[in-house]
C-alpha cells in the first residue's frame, strides 16, 4: 500500500466533530460558511445512520528486552525506545482521527512463552483486528509467525520498519490468513494500516438497502459480512411522490444548474424532481437504518412511477454513500469498500470493448462528480437526460485525459476483479449510443479488451491495485486479474 494514498480527511482540528461544528451554527450562519450545495447537504446528511460503536485493535511490539542493539539490524544507532514512541504516537494519533479503540500492549514480547500469554489475551476478548509491529530483525519473526499461526480470524497487520526483515523473512506470512505485512521505511504508513483494519470491520456493519421486488428481507453476506436489507420497490415510489418541492431542494437543484459546464436536455422542473428523487433515497436509508442504497432503477423508470434517479446517485456518491443502479449487490459494496479505503466514488459502467483501439469503453447515466476525492474540486459535468428513456437528469460527467485509473468490482463476497488503466477519451452521446458519461481506458496487462472479465466494473481514479491487494489480504478475499 502506497503512502502517496490520501487518508480520510479528519474534518475540524479541534475535538468537536463536523456534524457538531455544523449542528451548533445556526441556518443562515451555516449558508454562510458553506455555500449553498454545503447547506442543503447537511441538512439533509442529518437523516445519515452512522455506524454504531468502534472497532478494537490489539498493539503489540516484538523485540528484545534491550535498551540498544549491538551488531546485525536495525543496529546499534537505532533508538529503540524513541522509536516505539514514534509508532505509539503515530498510533494513537490515527486511532483518534479514524474513530478506532486501540490497545496497546507496551511491555514487548521476546519469547514464545509472552507470545502464548499474548495469545491468551486475545482469545478472552478478541479485539476487531492485530498490530504487530516488529522491531528487530535477528530477534522477533518466530514469535511473530507464531503469533500469526495461531490467531485465528483476526485480521492483522505486521508492521516491519526498514532494517527489520529481509525477503526470507517475509516468506511465511505471505499466505498466511487474514495477514498483511507492511515492510516499509514510511512510519506515516500505520495510519494506513489502521484504517484498512477498520475498514473489515465497518464492512462488517453496513447495512446496504436494495430496493428491488416485493418482500422485506435480510441476507448477509459471507465472508466481508455486509448485510444486503431488501425492502419494496413500491415504497421508493411512495417516498417520491410524498417528497415535497422545499426551499432546500431548490438550492440543491439551482447549485447543479450554476455548476454544469451546460444543460442539454432537462427543464428546470427535471432537475427539481431529480433532487426530490435524491431527498427520497436518503430518507428511505435513514428509515431503514441503511449506509448505502441501490435500487431496481430501470423497472421504475420503465414503468414510469419515478423519473430516472441519475442524479440521485451522482450526489449520494460524492457524499461518500452508495448509490448503485440496478440493484446490483456486488456494485454496491464495490462502491462502499471505495468509499472507505480511499473518500472517493467509483463509477459503476457498462463495459463496451473497443476492438479498434483495443480499449475498454465504459458507460452509464449516474457517475459521482468529486472523482479525485470527496473533498476535493468536482470534475466538469453536463445536465442531460437518461439516454435510454430522454427522462430526468443525468449527469455526463468528463473524466481527465490521461488519468491513472483502477478497474475493480467484486464478483460475490469472497473474491475480486482488479485491474489497473488510463483514461484515453470521453464519449459524447450523440453521435455516439449508449449512456451519458462515457470514457475510454487504455487496459494494464489485458492483451484483448475482449477478455476483461466481469460487468458493472467500477472505474475509480488513481493506481489502487496493491492498496486493494493488501486489504483483501486482510479481508479473506481472493484477487483475480481483469
Amino acid at each position: 500500500m502506497q503512502a502517496t494514498e490520501p487518508q480520510r480527511p479528519t474534518g475540524c482540528p479541534v475535538a468537536m466533530g463536523r456534524r457538531g461544528f455544523l449542528a451548533s451554527l445556526g441556518a443562515s450562519a451555516l449558508a454562510v460558511k458553506m455555500g449553498v450545495m454545503d447547506f442543503a447537504s447537511e441538512l439533509f446528511a442529518a437523516e445519515a445512520t452512522p455506524l454504531a460503536g468502534k472497532p478494537v485493535v490489539d498493539t503489540v511490539f516484538m523485540r528484545p528486552n534491550v535498551d540498544r542493539y549491538f551488531m546485525g539490524w536495525p543496529g546499534a544507532c537505532y533508538d529503540i525506545k524513541g522509536s516505539q514512541a514514534l509508532y505509539t504516537k503515530t498510533l494513537r494519533e490515527a486511532a483518534a482521527k479514524q474513530g478506532v479503540e486501540l490497545r496497546i500492549h507496551e511491555a514487548p514480547i521476546h519469547n514464545q512463552a509472552l507470545a502464548n500469554t499474548f495469545l491468551e489475551q486475545v482469545k478472552k476478548s478478541p479485539p476487531d483486528g492485530l498490530m504487530v509491529v516488529c522491531m528487530s530483525l535477528n530477534s522477533g519473526w518466530r514469535e511473530i509467525n507464531h503469533v500469526v499461526a495461531n490467531k485465528g480470524d483476526i485480521p492483522t497487520v505486521v508492521f516491519s520498519p526498514m532494517g527489520t526483515s529481509f525477503t526470507g523473512h517475509l516468506q511465511p506470512t505471505r499466505a498466511a490468513s487474514r495477514t498483511f505485512v507492511g515492510a516499509t521505511q514510511n512510519v506515516a504508513w500505520l495510519a494506513t494500516a489502521l484504517r484498512m483494519l477498520k475498514t473489515v470491520w465497518s464492512m462488517k456493519q453496513t447495512r446496504l438497502c436494495i430496493v428491488r421486488g416485493n418482500a422485506t428481507v435480510d441476507r448477509k453476506l459471507d465472508v466481508i459480512g455486509t448485510t444486503l436489507h431488501y425492502i419494496p420497490r413500491q415504497r421508493f415510489v411512495d417516498e417520491y411522490k410524498k417528497t415535497q418541492v422545499t426551499d432546500e431542494v431548490r438550492q440543491v437543484a439551482d447549485y447543479y444548474a450554476k455548476e454544469a459546464r451546460k444543460i442539454v436536455e432537462p427543464k428546470k422542473e427535471d432537475i427539481l424532481g431529480a433532487v426530490r428523487g435524491y431527498v427520497a433515497c436518503r430518507r428511505l436509508m435513514a428509515a431503514e437504518k441503511c449506509h448505502g442504497y441501490s435500487m431496481d432503477c430501470l423497472g421504475i423508470v420503465s414503468s414510469r412511477q419515478a423519473p430516472p434517479p441519475c442524479l440521485a446517485f451522482s450526489k449520494l456518491r460524492d457524499e461518500g454513500i452508495v448509490g448503485a443502479c440496478e440493484a446490483d449487490w456486488n456494485a454496491a459494496i464495490s462502491s462502499r469498500l471505495t468509499h472507505l479505503l480511499f473518500d472517493r466514488p467509483g463509477f459503476m459502467q457498462d463495459p463496451a470493448p473497443n476492438t479498434v483501439n483495443n480499449t475498454l469503453m465504459g458507460a452509464h447515466c449516474t457517475c459521482g462528480a468529486k472523482l479525485a476525492g470527496f473533498d476535493k474540486p468536482h470534475e466538469p459535468f453536463i445536465l442531460r437526460s437518461h439516454s435510454e428513456s430522454d427522462l430526468g437528469v443525468a449527469p455526463q460527467v468528463l473524466w481527465r485525459i490521461g488519468q491513472p485509473c483502477t478497474i475493480m468490482k467484486f464478483s460475490g463476497p469472497g473474491q475480486m476483479i482488479l485491474g489497473t488503466g488510463k483514461v484515453v477519451a470521453n464519449i459524447d452521446t450523440p453521435p455516439s449510443g449508449g449512456c451519458r458519461t462515457s470514457c475510454e481506458l487504455a487496459l494494464d496487462d489485458v492483451p484483448d479488451a475482449r477478455d476483461a472479465k466481469g460487468f458493472h466494473q467500477l472505474f475509480i481514479y488513481g493506481n489502487l491495485e496493491w492498496p486493494f491487494k493488501a486489504y483483501c489480504q486482510l479481508a479473506g478475499i481472493k484477487v483475480v486479474h481483469l
